[in-house]
């Protein structure tokens, strides 16, 4: 599983991986919408974890469809296939190698993009925890997009169709979470906890989802 999660990071440093184009998409998306919305600042704190929120699911579909189509197409999925350790092994490896390069550059550089929508100190926080927390579910769930789709050249727009409705509840409680961090009716851990939860949920399932739907595909 070391090797595996070496070999992508490798890979993704040496031929540049979706991890920067990830971070350009994220900034593009943060950097847009104020222009969109006006000079009300009042208004941009107000829906600033919300515009984060929405920029970082939509930057992690960035790459994901090379998830394994990548490894499908010069048959290095074969070899991992027939390797004695398991699929599930397999996907785990490189989705933590995904997220290592994708989730967490998102999350801890939300703090200096919220400085475009007028966030405070807690928000930025907030957002930033919350992001750390739940951009394992959002990857986890496009992996098992990316692992239906491994097959299908230029997939990327099956995929966001398939996994979009699925992601709507680790946005829904990542924006609870940092509204509540910022003064909101509920304590910022309910929310915070149960982000975490379908962090763990969706590591679970999608897992051996994702390697159902391999050994499906071939």
């Amino acid at each position: 599983m070391r090797a595996l999660i070496a070999r992508d990071l490798q890979l993704a440093a040496r031929v540049g991986g979706s991890g920067a184009l990830s971070l350009v998409f994220f900034l593009m998306i943060v950097a847009l919408v104020p222009f969109a919305l006006g000079p009300d600042l009042n208004l941009l704190s107000r829906i600033g974890p919300a515009i984060l929120w929405l920029s970082a699911v939509l930057a992690t579909l960035i790459g994901l469809d090379r998830l394994f189509q990548a490894d499908e197409e010069d048959g290095s999925l074969d070899l991992m296939t027939g390797a004695p350790a398991p699929m599930e092994m397999v996907v785990l490896a490189k989705v933590v190698a995904h997220w290592l390069t994708t989730g967490l550059p998102l999350a801890l550089a939300s703090p200096l993009f919220g400085l475009l929508v007028a966030l405070d100190g807690t928000a930025m926080g907030a957002t930033a925890l919350t992001l750390l927390v739940g951009t394992p579910a959002l990857t986890f769930i496009g992996a098992v997009g990316a692992a239906l789709t491994a097959s299908i050249r230029r997939g990327g727009l099956i995929l966001a169709v398939l996994v979009l409705p699925l992601m709507i509840p680790t946005l829904i409680f990542g924006v609870s979470a940092t509204d509540a961090a910022s003064g909101g009716t509920v304590p910022f851990t309910t929310p915070l906890a149960i982000l975490a939860a379908l962090s763990l949920i969706a590591a679970v399932i999608g897992t051996f989802a994702a390697a159902a739907a391999l050994r499906w595909s071939e």
